[in-house]
């Protein structure tokens, strides 16, 4: 792992994202993600990227070993948390019964970590050395959207798996901007973990998936420009 992390770095992060969707797609097709199955294979990949950040101290390198630099900058987050809610938006109902929606919520906390590890620590830093930053932050954002069609794979209805392209790539440029600008990976995997967290509490509401999906949308046009604009912790 190391040497073809040291040779190529963005063929490394590519092979993570492809072992995390090979793992969990077909998990997630036959037995849904609230089957402890999938809690495992989760589990099982953030325990392996972890390792790996810590074992070649890179820690620093990705965020994970600190908070944000600036706290007063930290109102820069105010965005990411009201539309972290927007599931919520159409009313609450409990997707699973029992233990299913308890292992069905630690899965959706890991997926925030492993995404984030992966598509905003490995592939982003990865691409910034490769193409530089520009490049790096739209490579980075549209590729996280558009993974979402592997739900496709998992028997998701093609209407809503468009759908979920469109805010993933909105959260993809968001979460990128966050994590450049602020230093600190940490708010990302918060966020991200309580978008898909609350995505097992939402009711069924056509309206409000496309409320949500267009705000989403709305506000990563708005707010990814001033963060363009801030400085990074190291300038």
């Amino acid at each position: 792992m190391k040497k073809l992390y040291e040779k190529n770095e963005v063929l490394f992060a590519v092979l993570w994202i492809v072992l995390y969707c090979a793992l969990t797609i077909p998990i997630r097709g036959s037995l849904g993600d609230e089957s402890p199955l999938m809690l495992v294979a989760l589990a099982a990949i953030a325990a392996g990227a972890t390792a790996f950040i810590k074992a070649n101290g890179l820690e620093r390198r990705y965020g994970l070993d600190h908070l944000p630099k600036r706290p007063g900058a930290m109102l820069y987050y105010i965005p990411m948390l009201v539309l972290a809610t927007g599931n919520l938006w159409g009313g609450v109902s409990l997707h699973y019964p029992g233990l299913s929606q308890l292992w069905a919520v630690l899965s959706m906390l890991l997926i925030g970590y492993v995404e984030e590890v992966l598509f905003r620590g490995f592939l982003f830093r990865a691409l910034i050395k490769k193409d530089g930053l520009v490049p790096a932050i739209i490579i980075s954002a549209v590729t996280f959207g558009i993974g979402h069609i592997v739900n496709l794979l998992a028997g998701q209805a093609n209407l809503e798996t468009i759908m979920q392209v469109l805010f993933a790539v909105a959260w993809g440029f968001i979460f990128t901007y966050a994590f450049l600008k602020g230093g600190s990976l940490w708010p990302c995997v918060a966020v991200h973990g309580l978008v898909d967290i609350f995505s097992k509490f939402s009711r069924d509401s056509v309206t409000a998936e496309w409320v949500y999906i267009g705000a989403t949308i709305l506000v990563a046009l708005l707010y990814c420009p001033y963060l363009a604009r801030l400085k990074t912790p190291e300038e």
